[in-house]
């Protein structure tokens, strides 16, 4: 089962990549409140930072040199293209050299310039938005250098005894590279949370793809931190391999994006027929039990002609969202297109499949989406076929879900039903 996506560009990317959508009363009073709060401290903070440090000229130019690679890199990403889905960008790996190496004015103003150079080069997003990610990383950073600058007072002084040493300037730098990434995480994810409250918080925080990835980008941070703390020339050995990192990451991220329906993250139709037919063979060599639910939302018309498209994208993402938080992992769920979504279940009877479709609408009956007047609820109608009973492949299993989706419908709606063998409609009620 592919998970909703939800979740600025680096951590930020779940914030950013969500669609764009009102202002409805209530929903978003906590992050506007939350937003202009961060972005006011990040302000504050640099003005007392710009009054309180006074410029080296080493300072200036290791942060004009990391500014630089930064702004490559943003010129290799807009050049392979950033689709909306695709937000990690290893840029953490010249933020946190910033934070490391320099004074916590600089990690402050660090993310300023990128994050400029993202929204008008590479993906325009809310700017609301991107002012939040910049403001996140810039007080993480901030945290970072100074807990780090009491353990080493000046990186940059002389010759850098805090790695030849190795403690406890290692030890310090490794642990404040996490303090970043947790930093970071737990500033957006209050905003990520805010926008959506129905979601869960561990879906914003990490997972473990975000988690390996975070860990990734914080080593390559403390790689480029090293090389930039013995000589500055070195980042033209360090910019090539950072840069084709870049690259592998953003082109597993296409192939990941290619494969998923942009407005939910499920599996989008083309993805869920490859991996539902892998599934069935499965099933027919070992002879075990597999159903196939088709789901629809029931006037979803309606929802779109009197609350607007965007209230219906949101209807959407939270039925998805429901579905998966109550399938298995190894279930295949997808958006089939418009409001349908499809469902196989490996390893299911004909009870255990009933079961699963009226949690599923039970789940679902309960979802309430804010609009502008209030909330808005919605209902599915489920159609159940079986390996087997109602058809030997998917062609078969979709055909017989279909004419139960139909069964359902014309029965009242809100209801689950098999395909009629013969006689009148009959729903499946629990």
């Amino acid at each position: 089962m592919t998970a909703v996506q939800s979740s600025a560009e680096d951590r930020g990317g779940e914030l950013a990549r969500k669609p764009r959508r009102r202002a409805f009363p209530g929903r978003l009073s906590l992050l506007m409140v939350y937003v202009p709060l961060v972005v006011a401290v990040h302000l504050g903070l640099i003005a007392a930072g710009l009054l309180g440090t006074s410029p080296q000229f080493n300072d200036l130019l290791t942060f004009a040199s990391l500014v630089a690679c930064g702004a490559v890199c943003i010129e290799a990403t807009r050049r392979l293209g950033m689709p909306a889905g695709v937000g990690r960008d290893l840029l953490s790996a010249w933020w946190l050299p910033v934070a490391l190496l320099l004074p916590p004015v600089y990690a402050l103003l660090m993310p300023v310039p990128l994050q400029a150079l993202l929204q008008f080069r590479v993906r325009r997003t809310l700017v609301y938005r991107r002012v939040l990610v910049a403001s996140a990383l810039g007080i993480a950073g901030a945290c970072a250098s100074t807990v780090f600058h009491l353990v080493v007072s000046d990186p940059l002084d002389g010759p850098p005894t805090w790695l030849v040493d190795a403690y406890p300037g290692i030890p310090a730098a490794v642990g404040c590279a996490a303090l970043f990434a947790v930093a970071n995480s737990a500033l957006v994810a209050v905003a990520a949370h805010a926008d959506n409250p129905e979601g869960r918080w561990r879906d914003v925080l990490w997972t473990r793809e975000s988690l390996l990835l975070d860990v990734v980008e914080l080593c390559v941070g403390m790689l480029v931190a090293i090389t930039s703390a013995v000589t500055l020339g070195l980042l033209l050995l360090a910019l090539p391999p950072v840069m084709l990192l870049q690259r592998s990451l953003m082109h597993q991220q296409l192939q990941a994006a290619a494969r998923t329906d942009s407005k939910t993250g499920l599996l989008n139709a083309a993805t869920w027929q490859r991996e539902a037919g892998t599934e069935l063979s499965r099933a027919q060599r070992t002879h075990d039990p597999l159903a196939l639910l088709l789901i629809d939302i029931d006037h979803f018309k309606r929802v779109n002609d009197t609350h607007g498209h965007l209230v219906g994208d949101q209807v959407l993402v939270g039925v998805a969202s429901t579905l998966c938080h109550q399938l298995r992992d190894y279930d295949v769920v997808g958006r089939f297109g418009g409001e349908e979504f499809v469902v196989l279940l490996p390893g299911t009877d004909t009870v255990e499949a009933c079961r699963v479709a009226e949690r599923l609408r039970g789940r679902v009956r309960r979802l309430a989406v804010p609009a502008e007047e209030g909330t808005v609820a919605v209902t599915v109608s489920v159609g159940v076929s079986l390996l087997r009973t109602h058809g030997e492949d998917l062609i078969e299993l979709l055909a017989s879900a279909d004419l139960a989706l139909y069964r359902a419908k014309s029965s009242g709606r809100d209801r689950v039903c098999l395909p009629a063998l013969d006689g009148p409609p009959k729903a499946s009620e629990a």
